[in-house]
């Protein structure tokens, strides 16, 4: 979502700020911009790429040491220029375009902002935009007294809702203060101390400095020249041991696009490589793959809940079958975002399991956290980013690596979840007495398979493609799959409708009779995805059910299925049958059709329309 780039410095650090901003275009926005101390308060703000904002920055020579750039994704007020940050404070009662007293970005959602903006409008600030963010650099102002720090601090005391926020005042022109709260906010340090920098993600700051501070929650900092301090929100400043420098290597040349047309493309073709990553090392099933302690936890649950949203929720709905399959471990799963505000029964020996790639996901947070306070304390973390909030607060934790995912419809972090969540089903199964020596030893032969058995399914893309044409021209589709693969159909309906913005749904292929059978023509294409498993016969009959209504069917079967092409039937055939593992192997044709869909109606397929990459506001 959101993405902020901030710092002071003895050089002009316009360019940091907007090639910061380019390296945040992944995250998904609406509108940019920058804003620097230059004598004055100046900025440029855009509705279009960062790459224009940088043709306005250069065309207007806006050029400082200290300044704030952002992203934005909307929310409160429509994209727009006069919405779109950094966002000035000219003080009360003055007209609009009079010179900015404070300059602000902020990330998040301020839930209190109607209660503040009246009182604020009382002391005679006019708004200029329908944000909940200006309100917090009225705010600031009118706290004001010589010291932005301290302006800073009394405001967030004010405020209830997420935010991370980066600040500075016109009247102290090195100076540039920040804060967070249920959003994600880092420090680097430049140049052997000399300068510093803000951001929302480390990635940001690729290529300037890979000296980075992770805030926590409640922290304020205060950058100066040549110095910096984090704070807790009475003023308690941290010493190097409580928020210590480590170096982190977000290496620029991962967000390169290289030789491919999208992100997601190449991201796709990524796969066997991510999960032969994801998997090195892994020479024998144990309990510590997850982190010191994980036997002993293990041995004290009884029971598994995964907190999950979008894509990684669907990547625990699949891992609940191999939970209760291959550990017999009972195991529920949650849609985060509502498994917070509703009245459940909490057990002490469940092991809370979340899943995110960035490990920042708002909704996943707060889910965790609830479930804590709920006395759960036994937790463990599948995530993509190993610095991230949700591996600090989790006991335990699988780091997938997949590397930097650009694409904002994620392939590779699903893939490379569900190879962890394989791995914590085997670990499961282990300590609690259900596997074998020799079951181990097939599993992990299957695992170390999977790199070249992915390579194969990318080798149907031509197929796939002539799929595409079919789908291009149609509004909705039905996908279909069953037991295991149920949530593999889901998975492929969310990739169609997320960047190729035709509706899809996805249900248990035994649901048919039960209510989608009468959406079913020639008009509604129907994936199936069939490989040959206990259920095969079962899904052959709800096939039968589709073509008597003249649906037509695109199948997705293993080789050994007999399932034919025919009039109205497509099959693409997989190159091999793979067990538990199958649905690793069956999500990426889902995959590969949602972008040719995509790329066939000319959408935006790394930036699809309202999404965002990181969502880090509820």
């Amino acid at each position: 979502m959101c993405g902020i780039v901030a710092g002071v410095s003895g050089r002009d650090i316009v360019p940091v700020l907007v090639q910061g901003l380019q390296r945040l275009e992944y995250r998904g926005y609406d509108s940019c911009g920058v804003a620097v101390h230059s004598g004055g308060l100046t900025r440029a703000r855009s509705t279009a790429r960062v790459a224009e904002l940088a043709k306005e920055v250069q065309t207007e020579h806006i050029g400082s040491g200290t300044g704030i750039a952002h992203t934005r994704w909307a929310t409160h007020g429509a994209p727009a220029v006069h919405n779109a940050h950094p966002h000035f404070s000219h003080g009360p009662g003055a007209l609009a375009g009079a010179p900015g007293r404070v300059a602000l970005v902020h990330n998040g959602i301020i839930e209190n902002h109607d209660e503040l903006r009246a009182a604020l409008q009382a002391k005679g600030y006019v708004f200029e935009s329908q944000t909940d963010t200006e309100v917090i650099a009225h705010l600031i102002d009118s706290l004001y007294d010589g010291d932005v720090f301290a302006a800073l601090q009394a405001a967030v005391a004010q405020l209830h809702g997420a935010y991370a926020l980066a600040v500075f005042h016109k009247d102290e022109p090195h100076r540039v203060v920040g804060a967070r709260a249920g959003s994600p906010l880092v420090l680097g340090v430049g140049d052997g101390g000399k300068e510093h920098f803000l951001a929302s993600d480390a990635m940001a700051l690729a290529g300037v400095t890979d000296q980075i501070v992770y805030l926590e929650e409640g922290d304020l900092v205060d950058l100066q020249l040549g110095r910096y301090w984090v704070t807790d929100g009475q003023g308690r400043a941290f010493d190097a041991t409580r928020r210590p420098v480590k170096t982190v290597q977000a290496h620029s040349g991962a967000a390169e696009l290289g030789p491919y047309r999208h992100y997601m493309q190449k991201e796709i073709f990524e796969q066997p490589r991510a999960i032969g990553d994801t998997l090195e090392g892994v020479e024998a099933i144990t309990p510590e793959l997850f982190g010191d302690g994980a036997y002993r936890i293990f041995k004290d649950i009884d029971n598994v809940l995964i907190l999950a949203c979008g894509t990684s929720y669907y990547s625990g709905c699949a891992a609940k079958y191999w939970l209760e399959e291959i550990a017999q471990i009972p195991t529920q799963v949650e849609v985060a975002s509502e498994y917070r505000y509703r009245t459940s029964v909490p057990n002490p020996r469940t092991l809370v399991v979340t899943i995110t790639q960035s490990g920042e996901t708002a909704d996943t947070l707060a889910a965790l956290r609830h479930a804590q306070g709920l006395g759960m304390r036994h937790t463990l973390t599948i995530c993509n980013v190993a610095t991230s909030a949700m591996v600090r607060e989790c006991e335990l934790a699988y780091i997938t690596r997949a590397g930097v995912e650009i694409g904002v419809a994620s392939t590779k972090a699903f893939t490379t979840q569900l190879a962890g969540l394989f791995l914590l089903t085997l670990a499961l199964a282990q300590v609690r007495g259900r596997l074998s020596e020799a079951q181990e030893a097939d599993h992990l032969k299957a695992m170390r398979h999977l790199p070249v058995a992915l390579q194969a399914v990318l080798a149907l893309e031509p197929q796939v493609i002539s799929w595409s044409e079919d789908f291009a021209r149609m509004d909705n589709a039905l996908f279909l799959g069953r037991g295991l693969h149920y949530p593999i159909a889901l998975e492929g309906a969310l990739k169609l409708k997320e960047i190729s913005y035709i509706h899809a749904e996805a249900y248990p292929a035994g649901e048919l009779k039960h209510g989608p059978l009468a959406l079913v023509t020639s008009a509604m294409p129907v994936v199936t995805v069939a490989p040959n498993d206990t259920l095969l016969e079962k899904l052959k009959s709800n096939m039968q059910e589709v073509r008597a209504r003249g649906g037509v069917l695109y199948v997705l079967a293993d080789a050994d299925t007999r399932i034919q092409s025919a009039e109205g039937i497509h099959v693409i055939r997989m190159p091999e049958h793979y067990g538990a593992l199958s649905p690793i192997l069956h999500v990426v044709p889902l995959q590969l059709l949602a972008y040719h869909t995509a790329l066939a109606k000319g959408t935006d397929v790394d930036k699809p329309r309202n999404l965002a990459k990181s969502v880090t506001v509820e």
